[in-house]
């Protein structure tokens, strides 16, 4: 598939996927939906038939802002409910896969997040913004309910209050109050965003793809299963997890004090410090 709307390619088992309409802002219109969905579809085959060695996702925009949301213009064609509800799911179904992707996802916003463009920011594992970045649930301000997903991610992360707040006055929020709130992960300089992403993903592709996709999908159920379900799908994908070739390889490179593939990191060791300008 040629895309119009998107880039992408991977490099170095990281795949990168850019919004590219900077005319529009980044403006998901429904080229850019079909896109995206089919590069979501094509990571997913990919790494369940062990066709492609991806290993993380970085989700970037192109020309100065992440994505402004929806495309107006395109709203002001009529359209039935049902035609509405049709498209709703589709778009639906392939960004439940985007946050099913097992793999770590890796938001890098220079730029204005808005609308849907908040909900994608918040589909990532990580948000890494720039002082440039500003995020609104804007949807409020056209008359809408949220839609891809918000509501279902945005209270998990700021707590419910707090996200009633942001949806119902659909204010700006600055990447500094939006980062003290637990949205953005770590804030770097304009204009760095995708390279500190593309470091932050580079350490993680080092950690054990199985593991990395077990866990997601533990805590992708946590808000919604008992301990005594957590307990029981933690002792299976732990089984799984135990049985891999990577584990047999730690085990093997610990006894024998070989360095690990994977050594973890934190918000400070895992970027190149800042060269002064």
């Amino acid at each position: 598939m040629i895309y119009e709307a998107i880039e992408f390619n991977i490099e170095d088992s990281i795949a990168f996927l850019h919004l590219n309409r900077p005319e529009a802002r980044n403006a998901l219109d429904d080229v850019m939906r079909v896109e995206i969905a089919d590069v979501i579809r094509r990571l997913r085959k990919g790494i369940d038939h062990k066709e492609l060695d991806v290993r993380a996702l970085v989700i970037g925009g192109r020309g100065g802002a992440f994505c402004g949301g929806g495309d107006v213009k395109g709203m002001a064609t009529k359209k039935t409910t049902q035609m509405i509800h049709s498209r709703m799911t589709d778009i639906q179904d392939w960004f439940r896969d985007l946050l099913k992707l097992e793999m770590p996802v890796i938001a890098a916003v220079d730029g204005p997040a808005f609308g849907a463009g908040f909900s994608i920011a918040l589909a990532a594992d990580f948000i890494i913004a720039t002082p440039k970045t500003s995020f609104c649930a804007a949807f409020s301000r056209m008359g809408l309910v949220p839609d891809t997903s918000l509501v279902f991610t945005l209270p998990r992360i700021v707590g419910l209050q707090r996200a009633k707040e942001l949806i119902f006055s659909a204010r700006v929020l600055g990447a500094e109050e939006a980062k003290a709130m637990g949205i953005v992960y770590d804030l770097v300089p304009e204009g760095e965003a995708i390279e500190a992403a593309t470091e932050l993903a580079r350490k993680m592709k080092l950690a054990s793809v199985a593991a990395v996709g077990l866990t997601k999908q533990l805590l992708n159920q946590a808000f919604e299963s008992s301990q005594s379900a957590m307990a029981q799908a933690e002792a299976l994908a732990q089984a799984v997890a135990i049985g891999s070739d990577y584990h047999a390889d730690a085990v093997q490179r610990f006894v024998g004090k070989s360095p690990l593939l994977f050594t973890g990191f934190s918000e400070r060791n895992w970027r190149k410090p800042t060269q002064p300008k």
